[in-house]
C-alpha cells in the first residue's frame, strides 16, 4: 500500500490500549490516530480523523461497541470495524457482524494473525468463520420458505456466493472454482456492489433468505 492504514482504537480499558498500540506499532502498514474510551468517543473521533479501520471493543460503560458500530457503519459506511475481545462468544460476535462490523479478533492472539487479518479486512478478504456460516444458517433454517427476489447476480456470481457462504476463503473459493484469487476478488467486489452490502454477514444472509445451497 502507498499509503498506510490509519487506525482509531477504542477500548474503555488502557491496558488494552496499550497491547493494541505495541501490536500495530510492530508493522509499519498501521498509522495509529487516535484512541477512544467508549462508544460516544468513538464516533466524535471517527468524524474528526476519518479512520480507515476501527478496533472496537465489545463490552464498554456507557455506549458499548455494538451501539457504537451500528451508528458508526451508519454515518460512515466506509470505515471498517474489527471487533475485538476476550471472548469468543459466537452471540456476541454475530450480533456485531449484523451491525456491520467486518470482522473479529481475540485479545490472545498472536501480532502477526492481528496483522495478516487486518489487512485481509482491509482488502475485503476476510473470511467468515465457519462457526459463524453456522449460526447464520441457523437463524434462518426455520423458515419455510425462501423470501422471493428479483436476483441481480450472474449464475457465476450466484455461486461465487454459496461459496462465501459455506465460510470459504478467496483461495478456497478459487481452488473449487479453478480461477484466480484475483478473480474471486473483482467477482465479490461486484456482488458486494450489486447488492449494496458492506461484508460476507450480509452476503451470506442473503444467501441463506434466497434459498441458495
Amino acid at each position: 500500500m502507498k499509503q498506510p492504514i490509519r487506525v482509531l482504537i477504542v477500548d474503555d480499558h488502557r491496558h488494552a490500549r496499550e497491547g493494541m498500540k505495541v501490536i500495530l506499532s510492530s508493522n509499519p502498514i498501521f498509522e495509529l490516530v487516535g484512541e477512544a474510551e467508549n462508544g460516544v468517543e468513538a464516533i466524535q473521533l471517527t468524524d474528526i480523523w476519518m479512520p480507515d479501520l476501527i478496533l472496537m471493543d465489545i463490552n464498554m460503560k456507557g455506549m458499548d461497541g455494538l451501539e457504537a458500530t451500528k451508528e458508526i457503519k451508519t454515518r460512515f459506511p466506509y470505515v471498517k470495524i474489527v471487533m475485538v475481545t476476550v471472548s469468543d462468544d459466537i452471540t456476541h460476535l454475530f450480533e456485531a457482524l449484523k451491525k456491520g462490523a467486518q470482522g473479529y479478533l481475540l485479545k490472545n492472539l498472536n501480532p502477526g494473525a492481528w496483522h495478516e487479518y487486518l489487512k485481509a479486512v482491509i482488502f475485503d478478504e476476510a473470511p467468515l468463520s465457519k462457526e459463524l456460516a453456522l449460526r447464520i444458517l441457523q437463524e434462518f433454517s426455520h423458515k419455510d420458505t425462501p423470501r422471493v427476489f428479483s436476483d441481480p447476480l450472474t449464475p457465476r456470481e450466484q455461486e461465487i456466493l454459496r461459496w462465501v457462504a459455506r465460510g470459504s476463503s478467496n483461495r478456497e473459493i478459487a481452488d473449487n472454482l479453478s480461477i484466480s484469487e484475483h478473480t474471486v476478488k473483482n467477482h465479490l467486489k461486484n456482488i458486494l456492489q450489486k447488492l449494496q452490502m458492506d461484508n460476507r454477514v450480509q452476503l451470506a444472509r442473503y444467501a441463506y433468505e434466497q434459498g441458495y445451497k
